[in-house]
């Protein structure tokens, strides 16, 4: 059986919006050193809190949790409970081992008497395959799975005909998923899911809800850049999110100031199946091609499994309809940087001092 650590993202793909770099209570300048495994540390900011952090792997990259609280020793205590919480929900939703649900909703095209965690995250994945006009469909799989077959073995996009990449888009419509009393179908045979785009979300969110039941109010939870926040962080000031620039030159195009909310980017960048670098893990599912205009996106919204789907389909689409998509949209922000490092950001995107 595959441990879990191989989950959403194969390892080709792994951590693929990294690139958001939490900057926290550690400030811009020590970003990056939530990628750094740890044990819990703590550590008193005045007589009344502790700041409480931790980094470990988890969901196929590493998850940092930053929770500020009266107690040190029940600080730790419930983050340990929260990783395990976080580990419960990954083996349901990991797709790389054909004995959890989604796994055999893969292998048999139907899932009776489904959990209900992978109901309510397919529920929300055709909601936005709605709301994106179908750029976001969670039913790419095939296509996925055709790249990661082909150019895991050669690196070379020619190995690919029009005819074989035509019969795995042929797969992909998330219309044909059918969920009626408990069970998910897949209406054509050789359909297949992938959760990447929206699962890691949906397991930030319910951890930080987890946290908050705990009684943990102020905390952040970051798992490879999708990001929730909740309350302030040890100095009474808002989280601080810095998104970085996709070429890597140490610039930020934008940061964020976040009491509740959550942020998440997709990026094209470092991640490819191919050597001319055509093909990366984002897919258009009306083409099975990799949108080429866009670098990265970042949305902010208030769940992170909200942000990711539609930092996801936003990718796909053109950036002046994505924009135009994010504008329409309550409690929804959005940045596109282009190839050429051009910014689209939406009305009410703000960004503050890095500092």
């Amino acid at each position: 059986m595959k441990r879990y650590e191989t989950s959403f993202e194969s390892h080709a793909t792994l951590d693929r919006r990294s690139f958001i770099k939490l900057s926290g209570l550690l400030g811009l300048g020590a970003a990056s050193a939530w990628m750094v495994p740890s044990a819990a540390e703590a550590v008193r900011f005045d007589r009344k809190r502790f700041k409480v952090s931790s980094t470990r792997p988890a969901m196929g990259t590493l998850v940092s949790m930053t929770l500020i609280h009266g107690s040190s020793d029940e600080a730790q205590e419930v983050m340990g409970l929260a990783f395990g919480e976080m580990d419960r929900l990954a083996r349901i939703l990991n797709r790389y081992d054909q004995t959890t649900a989604v796994g055999l909703l893969n292998m048999d095209g139907r899932l009776p008497d489904a959990p209900p965690e992978v109901r309510a995250v397919v529920s929300r994945a055709l909601h936005y395959h709605q709301v994106t006009g179908g750029a976001f469909d969670i039913t790419v799989k095939p296509v996925i799975d055709l790249f990661k077959e082909t150019y895991g073995t050669s690196g070379n996009i020619l190995d690919i005909s029009e005819d074989r990449l035509q019969r795995a888009v042929d797969l992909v419509d998330a219309r044909s998923i059918v969920i009626q009393a408990g069970e998910i179908r897949l209406a054509r045979p050789g359909m297949g899911l992938t959760l990447d785009g929206i699962a890691k979300g949906y397991i930030v969110d319910l951890v930080s809800d987890f946290l908050s039941r705990r009684g943990v109010e102020n905390h952040l939870v970051n798992a490879g850049g999708d990001i929730r926040t909740r309350g302030k962080r040890d100095d009474g000031r808002p989280w601080a999110v810095a998104v970085e620039d996709p070429e890597k030159k140490g610039n930020y195009p934008a940061v964020l100031r976040m009491g509740d909310g959550a942020v998440a980017t997709s990026g094209n960048y470092e991640i490819y199946f191919d050597r001319e670098k055509m093909v990366h893990h984002i897919v258009n599912p009306a083409s099975g091609l990799s949108p080429q205009r866009s670098a990265s996106v970042s949305v902010k919204a208030e769940t992170a499994m909200d942000a990711d789907a539609l930092a996801t389909g936003i990718f796909v689409m053109e950036p002046d309809r994505g924009i135009q998509l994010a504008n329409s949209l309550t409690a929804c922000e959005a940045l596109v940087i282009e190839r050429d490092g051009r910014l689209w950001p939406s009305r009410g995107w703000k960004t503050a001092p890095a500092r």
